[in-house]
């Protein structure tokens, strides 16, 4: 059996000690004619033909196939024995993202169904495992290569990337792992911080609570830094409880705690539910204490208007897709993106891997997260959208690195707002939407242009002249007058309102550093060009006194496209320093 890759907890924020990765080996078939649920692969008894490295998706090289055809039905299959730490508990089958549609059987028996590319589903497989030997998983994925009105983010639906499209993925591309739960358990938690109390609401869903027990409590331990902050037991009496919790330090003032990308401090909580005081579950998460407001039309990070410096960062890697092949490689890309200046990172038309927003929590890194778009509207669309969107921002909404939500990109998937009243009401029915299901973060109803309701007025400029930029965002009024790549920047019946004004891309010039052969926005010869139109386009943004933030085009390479900070394999094309000083403006 080959190594095993991606070892690590998928979910570092709501973490059991009872778990098996299933990460590595398993069969594999593809099923371009489509007989698989005739012939009954699902049963398991059919060994397939292919083997493949989970959680890598059959186009990528580290998945052991490389195929980029399209294949748009294919099956899986792993075997696995009962595991010892199910004995007397209820084991959980997760998936981190399959793409698009997933049906899972367990020893032959439905398991779970699960719509959406990007968001993770699970399932209660207790009742479907043999007490003892071998149980068998198999997984059928398909996938709608062609489809465009399926939220498909950069990946292309013709076979050869181009433009700014790159290489599908189809099935299962982050982790499948097994978790052991009590019969009753925390299901999960929904943690809101408050600075200006200095308190965190905690709200808690509990699973498998039929009747109120009077034995029944959680226990909630906080600390920072080792040092315990408060130890709470409450009562459980319901499936949803909520507690308040005032983090009451007397020795320092409270700001000291708060979550900066410079200062990015965490406060960890275990999570114990106790029946008659014997532990029967138990879940160590973490949170951060940060606020995101706008004030006097000024953005800020806890109370204070705050300059962002994002790169755009579209989350590919060349051996594995959308997949990143390490968490050390994770780490890896925040780390960099720290060391060239920048405190955030725009989460380009991907739902990223929890593990990176883990990285960001601790490291201290802004995201923007940024749905994966169609680019085709109809109902089937809508549907298929409103879903995923919102389990989205349940997956993600306790991490304090996410500072807004970006739910539409430059009209993709209403490429006629300007016009169609459906698709205006589609905006802002993803606005409220977003609103309605978190209130302490501003959304961006569709980041570049053609806006009706928006939190942050982001525009998009890959304008390359110094000059130009300078003249074109010395006012507010100037700027409103700009249409990049011809479009509007409001939709009519929806004005600029005062909001922030963000330049949430631009740049893009591209450098060949490496064998890739590709393009970018506009183009450098040497080292010292290359740094000459960093400048140029940078510095303008952070003189202008009517700018809030910008987000450079981008972190790397990609595919075809030359127009990365970074190589595609991760090498610095400037030294990190020399990208620190220009964003500092030096």
């Amino acid at each position: 059996m080959k190594e095993q890759l991606r070892k690590e907890h998928p979910r570092p924020q709501f973490e059991r000690q009872d778990w098996i990765n299933l990460n590595g080996e398993w069969e594999f078939e593809f099923d371009d004619s489509k007989t698989g649920e005739r012939e009954k692969w699902h049963t398991g008894e059919k060994k397939l033909s292919r083997r493949i490295q989970v959680p890598f998706a059959f186009q990528s090289r580290l998945s052991g196939i490389g195929d980029p055809a399209f294949h748009d039905t294919v099956w899986y299959r792993t075997t696995f024995d009962t595991p010892s730490m199910s004995a007397g508990k209820q084991t959980i089958l997760h998936f981190g993202a399959v793409d698009y549609e997933a049906t899972v059987w367990v020893n032959g028996e439905l398991a779970a169904k699960h719509e959406g590319g990007h968001t993770p589903f699970s399932a209660d497989i207790t009742n479907l495992l043999k007490l003892n030997g071998s149980n068998s998983i198999v997984v059928k994925a398909v996938d709608f290569s062609q489809d465009l009105s399926l939220p498909r983010g950069k990946q292309y639906w013709l076979e050869k990337s181009e433009a700014i499209f790159y290489t599908r993925t189809t099935g299962i591309w982050q982790t499948v792992w097994l978790e052991a739960v009590g019969q009753i358990y925390l299901e999960k938690v929904r943690m809101t911080p408050d600075i200006d109390r200095n308190d965190i609401e905690i709200r808690m869903f509990f699973k498998g609570l039929t009747e109120v027990k009077d034995t029944l409590s959680l226990k909630i331990d906080i600390s920072y830094q080792g040092n315990r902050v408060c130890s709470d037991v409450i009562q459980v009496n319901k499936a949803e409880e909520t507690r308040i919790v005032r983090l009451a330090d007397s020795s320092r003032p409270a700001e000291e705690r708060w979550w900066f990308p410079e200062n990015p401090n965490l406060y960890d909580v275990r999570f114990t539910l106790l029946e008659a005081d014997a532990a029967i579950d138990e879940t160590k998460s973490y949170f951060g204490m940060r606020k995101v407001s706008i004030e006097n039309g000024k953005l800020c990070l806890n109370n204070r208007p705050y300059f962002q410096k994002l790169v755009l960062d579209q989350g590919y890697f060349p051996d594995g897709i959308l997949t990143p092949p390490s968490d050390d490689g994770i780490k890896r890309d925040v780390e960099l993106t720290k060391a060239m200046g920048f405190n955030g990172v725009r989460k380009h038309q991907k739902l990223e891997d929890p593990r990176f927003l883990f990285w960001c929590d601790k490291l201290g890194l802004l995201v923007w997260s940024e749905a994966a778009n169609a680019y085709n509207y109809n109902e089937a669309y809508v549907r298929r959208f409103l879903n995923e969107w919102q389990e989205s921002i349940e997956r993600d909404y306790n991490h304090p690195c996410i500072v807004a939500w970006v739910p539409l990109n430059e009209s993709w998937g209403v490429p006629n707002i300007q016009i169609d009243k459906f698709q205006q009401h589609h905006a802002l029915t993803m606005y409220h939407l977003t609103k309605s299901l978190d209130v302490m973060r501003p959304v961006v109803s569709n980041d570049g242009w053609e806006y009706t309701l928006t939190d942050l007025f982001n525009i998009h400029d890959y304008e390359w002249r110094r000059e130009v930029l300078e003249e074109r965002y010395s006012s507010v009024e100037k700027t409103l007058h700009n249409m990049p790549a011809g479009r509007r920047l409001t939709v009519e019946g929806f004005p600029y309102a005062g909001q922030p004004i963000l330049v949430t891309e631009f740049g893009g010039v591209g450098y060949k550093k490496s064998e890739w052969e590709g393009w970018g926005y506009s183009g450098a010869e040497n080292d010292e060009d290359f740094a000459a139109r960093l400048r140029a386009v940078i510095h303008p943004l952070l003189e202008s006194s009517i700018i809030q933030g910008y987000c450079y085009t981008q972190l790397t390479d990609v595919e075809q496209e030359i127009n990365g900070l970074l190589t595609y394999d991760r090498v610095p094309k400037l030294p990190v320093e020399v990208v620190k000083t220009i964003n500092e403006g030096k």
